[in-house]
Order: structure tokens, then sequence, then C-alpha cells
């Protein structure tokens, strides 16, 4: 009787440490990173450059634009799409004029998966579009 009862006990530890081994395990996983990609758009003098990070409903774009005039100012602008429907659309504001700035924002991107591609405009003042690239989800 004592046999059995110590040979089942001793498979009801290594079961317990097995499952608590795969807890520990399954706990110690990280959540892999956002992939991200660079953009650059110039203008002339003027440019819009930095980083696009892709989140599962939205995507996020940082980074610096400049002007070299006072009157033709720049703005930033980042339209998300699903495949070539366009998702959402946002800028950067205050713009810059004669200057350089940094900028971070972010736009949605409410589709399964999230974006597919971006386009990231620099535009002047926020009303026109200077100069567009399109980016894909790498």
């Amino acid at each position: 009787m004592r046999k059995q009862l110590a040979a089942g006990l001793g498979t009801l530890v290594l079961t317990a440490a097995t499952l608590l081994g795969q807890a520990g395990a399954a706990g110690a996983r990280t959540k892999a990173a956002d992939p991200t990609s660079h953009f650059d758009v110039p203008y002339g003098n003027t440019y819009t450059k930095g980083t696009l990070t892709w989140h599962n409903r939205s995507v996020s774009i940082s980074g610096e634009h400049k002007s070299v005039s006072s009157t033709s100012c720049r703005t930033t602008w980042l339209t998300t799409y699903s495949g070539t429907k366009p998702l959402a659309a946002d800028g950067y504001r205050p713009s810059v004029c004669n200057a350089s700035a940094k900028f971070a924002f972010s736009v949605v991107a409410d589709a399964s998966g999230g974006a597919t591609r971006v386009k990231v405009c620099l535009d002047h003042k926020g009303i026109e579009d200077l100069a567009c690239k399109y980016y894909r989800h790498p």
C-alpha cells in the first residue's frame, strides 16, 4: 500500500512540476514588437521623414518635418488603407514654418489585421499635398 501511495504521490508531483514549468514558460514569453518601417518624403529643400509603427488597429508615425520659408509652412499627413479602401486620415498640427520640428501621432486603421498600407504626405499648411509616398505593411 505504501509503494502505491508513494508512486501516486510521485506522479502527482511530476505532473504539477510539468504544469508549473509550462505556465512559467508561457508567462516568460513576451509579445513580439509591432513592425516598423522608415519613410522619407522630400519636396525641394523640405521633407518629412521618420518611422511608421504598425499596430493591430492603428499606425503610429513619428519623425521630423521641415520648412525653409516663413510663408510655405509644412504639415505631415498620414492616411491608412485596407487594400485600396481608405480607413482614416489625420495630420500633425500646428504646421511648421521656416524651421524643422519633431512630431508623433497615430491614425486609426479599424480593419481586421489593421492597415495594409499607408500614404504619407508633406502638405502645405495642411490643405495642399506637395508630395506623397505609399508604404506597405512590412
